[in-house]
C-alpha cells in the first residue's frame, strides 16, 4: 500500500494518487459540491470505477434537494454519473457513532437531554458501510446502484439511550428537552443550516421513520450489524474517566 500525501479538493494531487487504480473510494468532506466536478474528473481520468460514499438525504423523486445535506451529496453524485465511469453510490442513513454526540450528558449522570425522543431511526455500523463499500469497489454488478444502507431495526432515540445504559451497566435515562433546545444542542456541533436539517429530519422521523432496507445482507451476504453490536465495539467511548 502506498500513501499519498495532497490536498483532496485539489484536482491535481487527485490525479497523481488516482493513477494506476482500478477504483476509487470518494468521500467528499464538505457542505458544497464546489469544486467537486473538478475532483470527480480527475479521478475518473486515471480510474474506471467511484463508489461514493453519499447520503440516505438524497430524495430521487425530486429535482432540487431542499435538505442541504441531500443537496450537496446529489451534486457529487451528478458529478460521478456524469464522469464515464463505473459508479455506485453508497446512501447510509443515521450513523451509530453520532450517537457520541450524547457523551457529555452521560459521563455527567444518568440523564440525556434532547428533543423528539420518539422519533425512530435505524443506525447503521460503520463496519457495515465499509463492507458494501469494499464489495462495490472490488466486484462487479454493482454499477448504478444506489445502496441505501440502514441498521436491522428502529430504535427510537429514547431507546438509543436506553441501550447505550445497558452495554455501560448503568441506568440512563431520556428527559425530553423542546425542540428549540434541540436546535440549540445541534449547532453546537454542526453549521446552523445543517442543524436545522437535522432537526428537521427528527420531526419527520416521528412520523414517516425510514424502515430496515436489506441491502447490507444483499450484498455482503451477512446481516446489517445492530446497535447492541455497535455499542459492543464501542462502549468505552461512554465510560466515566477514572
Amino acid at each position: 500500500m502506498e500513501a499519498v500525501e495532497g490536498d483532496q479538493f485539489d484536482p491535481d494531487t487527485v490525479a497523481r494518487a488516482a493513477k494506476g487504480t482500478d477504483a476509487a473510494f470518494l468521500v467528499w468532506p464538505a457542505l458544497t459540491a464546489a469544486g467537486a466536478p473538478e475532483v470527480v474528473a480527475a479521478l475518473a481520468a486515471h480510474t474506471p470505477r467511484i463508489v461514493f460514499l453519499s447520503s440516505g438525504a438524497v430524495d430521487d423523486s425530486v429535482v432540487e434537494q431542499s435538505n442541504i445535506i441531500g443537496r450537496f451529496h446529489a451534486e457529487v453524485e451528478r458529478a460521478v454519473a456524469d464522469s464515464g465511469v463505473e459508479w455506485t453510490f453508497l446512501r447510509p442513513l443515521a450513523f451509530a457513532t453520532n450517537t457520541r454526540t450524547w457523551l457529555p450528558d452521560i459521563l455527567a449522570g444518568d440523564e440525556v437531554r434532547g428533543g423528539f425522543g420518539q422519533a425512530s431511526y435505524t443506525l447503521v455500523h460503520e463496519d457495515d458501510i465499509a463492507a458494501v463499500g469494499v464489495e462495490a469497489l472490488l466486484t462487479d454488478g454493482h454499477h448504478k446502484a444506489k445502496y441505501v444502507l440502514t441498521g436491522p431495526e428502529l430504535l427510537t432515540r429514547a431507546e438509543q439511550v436506553r441501550l447505550i445504559g445497558e452495554a455501560l451497566r448503568r441506568p440512563l435515562r431520556w428527559v425530553e428537552a423542546s425542540p428549540e433546545e434541540e436546535r440549540a444542542a445541534a449547532r453546537k456541533w454542526l453549521p446552523d443550516e445543517v442543524a436545522d436539517a437535522f432537526v428537521t429530519g427528527l420531526t419527520h422521523s416521528l412520523e414517516h421513520p425510514v424502515p430496515p432496507t436489506t441491502t447490507i445482507e444483499d450484498v455482503t451476504g451477512t446481516p446489517a450489524r445492530t446497535f447492541p453490536d455497535w455499542l459492543a465495539d464501542h462502549a468505552d467511548d461512554f465510560r466515566r474517566s477514572v
